[in-house]
């Protein structure tokens, strides 16, 4: 790369919560990035907004290209014509109770996505630095603790279809030599977590239920114990494995667990409120295979990449219940770290 040149990222998935977080950071890092997106007759943008500018304009640094990992010709194209330096793959069908209604879609998507990627990077001679979205889901039923070491038990489409990117990641890895890595994050949210997420959900509902919108929320199994991190966090944590020196897979997590019930009681109680007066059972939100606990070891990623976790559940659950109070008191239009959405 000719000094003076900035450096070039390519992100699948980047309108997600992750895919916006690690735009950002990019971006303040002086990187062009280069964002892969599903053309839509709908706005589906809104977590980037604030970033976006005009191509024409100078100076820009941000760029959108349609496209979907469903379409390996069209990665290869792209890959070809941007030439990044690293690429994130975060896109995903990745919410696992939907996987269960969708599992070929997931499976497509999620699964063998990944392999048109690193194909795609494979055939034009791309040389550049490839991450990998890998999940605690692929632990499944594995106990927890789980580090780099513990065998995958997948108990989901998605989780199954996690299992096979790891695999083929690591074996494009270690059979073409390519700089490619898994990080295995464990869950991790923010204001910008999709609402059909249980953490969201519960601080939407709370934020809801203190301004008089709603009376109760309907919730599933609440004895699930989960790592929850924070996603701005996160997305640093997959830089920094990009800019080791070897490549090499990591468990991304806090090394804390808490339950759904906890969830809730930090929620409601960060408002005032008795979360037993307002949660309601309803068996559809169980799943066919339920994971019971999910805790992850980061100590890899410390000792490599001098990454730590900083926020733990308590504080994130207050930080959102929050930010989603906040959406409310603004005409309730969807809250993204102070920027409204179009």
């Amino acid at each position: 790369m000719a000094e003076g040149t900035a450096k070039r990222a390519f992100i699948t998935g980047i309108t997600g919560q992750d895919g916006s977080y690690l735009a950002e950071l990019l971006l303040s890092k002086g990187y062009d990035v280069h964002g892969l997106i599903r053309r839509s007759s709908s706005f589906n943008t809104s977590r980037i907004n604030h970033l976006y500018a005009d191509p024409h304009d100078k100076g820009t640094r941000l760029f959108l290209h349609y496209g979907d990992l469903t379409e390996g010709s069209r990665l290869s194209t792209l890959l070809d014509t941007i030439r990044p330096n690293e690429v994130y793959n975060l896109a995903a069908q990745s919410h696992v109770r939907v996987s269960f209604d969708e599992p070929e879609y997931t499976g497509d998507a999620t699964g063998l996505g990944t392999i048109r990627l690193l194909e795609a990077i494979r055939m034009i001679g791309l040389d550049c630095r490839f991450y990998q979205a890998s999940t605690s889901e692929m632990f499944g039923a594995s106990p927890p603790p789980q580090n780099e070491d513990t065998a995958f038990y997948p108990r989901s489409p998605y989780g199954a279809a996690k299992v096979y990117s790891y695999w083929v990641t690591r074996n494009y890895r270690e059979g073409y030599g390519m700089f490619a890595v898994n990080g295995i994050l464990f869950n991790h949210e923010s204001p910008r977590r999709g609402e059909t997420f249980v953490t969201r959900k519960i601080t939407r509902a709370v934020a809801r239920i203190l301004a008089g919108q709603e009376d109760s929320i309907f919730m599933g199994n609440l004895d699930a114990v989960r790592d929850w991190g924070y996603a701005p966090e996160y997305v640093e944590a997959m830089w920094r494995m990009l800019q080791h020196d070897e490549p090499t897979d990591y468990v991304v997590a806090t090394g804390t667990r808490y339950t759904v019930k906890d969830f809730l009681q930090i929620a409601f109680d960060h408002v005032g409120l008795d979360w037993e007066k307002y949660v309601r059972f309803d068996e559809r939100y169980l799943r066919p295979t339920e994971v019971d606990a999910l805790v992850g070891d980061p100590s890899k990623a410390k000792a490599l990449v001098g990454w730590e976790a900083k926020t733990l559940t308590p504080a994130l659950a207050r930080l959102m219940v929050d930010a989603d109070v906040a959406a409310l008191a603004t005409e309730g239009k969807p809250w993204i770290d102070s920027v409204t959405a179009q």
